[in-house]
């Protein structure tokens, strides 16, 4: 709702900006200037139309998988925390300050700043201590529209009981309610919706039908139990489900692909059925290394491998791949611990700051590869956010030689190929955004198997745009936007 209210009133002609102000994701983005937010900001940014900025997250947590998280304030790495000392410690102290500070930088700006809440407002267990939702709105002074799912059932109990929940001065706040993700004869949901505002005291502002086929990155890993497998396809991409995931939209341009389905894989023998093997990104690279030997996946990856079949590791999977990992300071376990990876690609892995790589990156193609071969000179973008540093081999071959690094020129060597080019690996995030790099490498996988011709793909912006203008003009279709300005309180500008 918050990204297709930024396009709706950016289309007319206001300077808006998104802002949430403590968000949870291992889905992230990384700003022109090396800052680290939630990937769901930089959709609505995107869909605003200007740069995102630190300011527009203040707050990411990441989990790690062990009751804590990494707190990433204003896009730098604070220190990793479980939730009792996050609250005890952090919220009410340093966390609101900043969210304070962003907020302000941000009105100053624009006219417009959409505040998106986390979770539920009415977490009576966290009242007092939530700074995402309501104490944000009374910092603000802002209107408050509360927006329900109903594809998750009990919509109205949902509203009601939220509504009881809150303070009486939060309740005032809430000036109206939008129903997203319909289905169904809306004649058969009014009934429901009169008695609603009869009860509460409060209108319906719109009911916004379910809309199945949005192409915009999703903020959790929750949405890849929605992610449906696709029948009569000639290429299967199989993506290594790790515990900790992050930063699977990486695989968004395979998931909209022609022909290819894109299979999330827990099990040793889902690898066979697969034309290539992805171990993406993850917030723990020992943890999730630990998961993939328990599960003897990192034999069978191995075995796939030594079948001459592509292996493709990005970030922490590039970090699997390699031959050692040493955790010299206990970044993400014991102190001093030295554990073996896939032994797949002649890198080593070294954690010994607290320090986190983030940057947009733009790179040409080192070398040919048997997944990359029909890849021109071409520039290309995408970015890093990683721990550690690697340590590379001589039998390492670089892939990538990154010539500009968060808008500064740079001359460095990224990511490792085998020997025989087979087996990648890149701490390079949305490399398949480059529609270059994901035809090159669908069409490599479609060339073994012979079974149909080379297929060219939309730009990741083109489809975003689209997706975004289907959201926009369902929502203008079905909310009552007269109201919503005057909820604001702006006057209509004159386009």
């Amino acid at each position: 709702m918050v990204t297709g209210f930024c396009k709706i009133f950016r289309d007319r002609g206001y300077r808006v900006a998104p802002f949430k102000a403590q968000n949870m994701s291992l889905n992230s983005y990384v700003t022109i200037d090396g800052a680290e937010i939630a990937r769901s900001q930089a959709t609505q940014a995107f869909a605003a139309g200007i740069e995102p900025t630190a300011e527009m997250n203040p707050i990411l947590l990441k989990p790690r998988g062990d009751s804590t998280s990494q707190i990433v304030l204003m896009g730098r790495p604070y220190g990793d925390y479980d939730a009792e000392r996050y609250y005890e410690e952090f919220a009410l102290t340093e966390g609101i300050k900043m969210v304070r500070q962003a907020f302000n930088r941000l009105v100053e700006i624009f006219d417009i700043v959409i505040i998106e809440g986390a979770g539920s407002p009415a977490e009576i267990n966290l009242y007092e201590r939530d700074i995402a939702n309501m104490r944000i709105a009374d910092l603000t002074r802002s209107p408050v529209i509360l927006v329900a799912d109903i594809d998750r059932g009990g919509v109205f109990a949902s509203i009601v009981g939220t509504l009881q929940l809150l303070k009486s001065r939060h309740r005032r706040r809430i000036k109206g309610f939008i129903i997203n993700k319909f289905r169904g004869d809306i004649k058969l949901l009014k009934p429901g919706i009169a008695e609603l505002e009869e009860i509460t005291k409060k209108k319906v502002l719109g009911v916004i039908p379910y809309l199945a086929d949005l192409a915009l990155p999703d903020e959790d890993s929750v949405a890849l139990q929605e992610k449906r497998d696709r029948r009569n396809t000639d290429i299967v991409v199989g993506v290594i489900r790790l515990p900790r995931i992050s930063n699977f939209t990486d695989f968004d341009p395979l998931l909209r692909a022609p022909g290819i389905e894109l299979r999330y894989i827990t099990k040793v023998e889902e690898i066979d059925s697969v034309d290539s093997v992805i171990i993406p990104g993850t917030k723990n690279t020992l943890g999730d290394l630990a998961w993939l030997k328990e599960k003897k996946l990192d034999r069978k990856i191995v075995e796939y491998a030594d079948l001459n079949k592509p292996v493709l590791g990005i970030c922490g999977g590039y970090q699997m791949l390699g031959k050692k990992i040493f955790d010299q300071e206990g970044v993400e376990g014991e102190t001093g611990t030295v554990t073996d990876g896939l032994g797949l690609l002649d890198i080593s892995t070294i954690f010994d700051v607290y320090e986190k790589t983030t940057s947009r990156v733009e790179m040409l193609l080192a070398r040919g590869s048997p997944l990359l071969p029909d890849v021109s000179e071409n520039k290309y973008k995408g970015y890093e956010i990683h721990m550690g540093k690697i340590r590379k081999g001589r039998e390492a071959r670089p892939i990538f030689k990154v010539v500009s690094d968060s808008g500064r020129k740079a001359d460095r060597w990224e990511g490792a190929s085998s020997k025989d080019g087979h087996i990648l690996g890149t701490n390079i995030h949305g490399l398949f955004d480059n529609r270059p790099i994901l035809d090159s490498f669908v069409n490599s996988l479609t060339g073994r198997r012979k079974s149909r011709k080379a297929v060219t793909y939309k730009e990741t912006e083109e489809v975003w745009t689209q997706s975004l203008e289907t959201l926009a003009s369902t929502m203008l279709r079905h909310i009552d936007i007269d109201e919503i300005i005057r909820i604001v309180g702006l006057r209509e500008k004159s386009l």
